[in-house]
């Protein structure tokens, strides 16, 4: 008698936190909009006044309106986790021991593209029409994803999915789950459909495979970060079906389709879907080998 009520006591804990767990997801990304608005209110009338492609060849505005974002991000995870009594830390920022996942973030994403634009350039599907070295354009894009990938990592890896595991949550259920909210925080943007739905989802997964092992964001945001950069300023490809600054190189799209990914970029692609699969089998089955030997 007393373990059937020590179980459902049990029953009753668990759904009592995967709630707490929705609860606290949903108000974050409620505060996050109120945040986010109330602090850009300043600058409202500055971006009110420039049209979206301004707006897109506007690195330094792009950098604020990122910046911004970040401070929302930063003060709306700090005032859920306080009602929980949670460290900041628990978001994964510690940087102790983890350069060597900066690097292979970085690296991880250079790999991907050196195979997805080498496969395009072999397959005719994308041709390189010109070359333009701008030392300053590219080192201001390069400023401008990293605050991307610190943010949007910080906000979906760290606070969304750290919350669902911390909450009990499955952690291949926890990651799922949160990709496909990091690829709808991408429904607005221009050209957006299923192929590119799925293949920011897997974006996501292949982001949060490493940080459901390690509960670290360093290699995610590295990865994020090069993944961004090398896509657009340096291939020459929109991301995310946006275009912000000059590239290094300049692309022709012979025919825009599902191979090359047409206007919406890389991610557009099913060789992008490929080589998310591939990448996150990698991660997991890296962590996977590891975890293995360690028991």
């Amino acid at each position: 008698m007393e373990e059937m009520i020590n179980e459902d006591a049990v029953v009753v804990s668990k759904s009592k936190c995967l709630w707490l767990t929705v609860l606290d997801v949903v108000l974050f990304i409620v505060l996050l909009g109120v945040i986010t608005v109330f602090i850009t209110m300043p600058f409202s009338l500055l971006i009110k006044g420039m049209d979206e492609d301004a707006m897109g060849g506007n690195v330094p505005l792009s950098i604020l309106q990122e910046t911004l974002l970040l401070v929302a991000t930063f003060l709306a995870a700090w005032i859920l986790l306080s009602r929980r009594k949670r460290p900041l830390t628990s978001l994964g920022l510690s940087l102790q021991g983890r350069w060597k996942d900066l690097f292979g973030g970085a690296l991880f994403a250079t790999v991907l593209y050196a195979v997805g634009f080498g496969l395009s350039l072999l397959l005719g599907v994308v041709a390189v029409t010109g070359v333009s070295f701008q030392p300053s354009s590219l080192l201001m894009s390069l400023m401008f994803f990293l605050l991307v990938g610190i943010t949007e990592e910080l906000m979906v890896r760290g606070f969304i999915l750290g919350r669902m595991l911390d909450g009990g949550v499955n952690k291949f259920w926890a990651l799922l789950i949160s990709s496909a909210i990091f690829s709808l925080m991408h429904f607005f943007n221009p050209n957006f459909a299923f192929v590119p739905f799925l293949n920011i989802l897997l974006a996501g997964v292949l982001l949060g495979a490493s940080y459901i092992y390690t509960r670290n964001l360093c290699f995610p945001i590295a990865l994020h970060w090069f993944w961004n950069w090398l896509q657009g300023p340096v291939l020459g490809y929109e991301v995310s079906g946006n275009r912000f600054s000059d590239s290094l190189i300049t692309l022709h799209l012979p025919e825009k389709n599902l191979i090359n990914g047409g206007t919406f970029g890389f991610e557009g692609s099913i060789l992008c879907t490929i080589l998310m699969i591939a990448g996150t089998a990698l991660i997991i089955g890296y962590y996977e080998r590891k975890k293995n030997k360690k028991a």
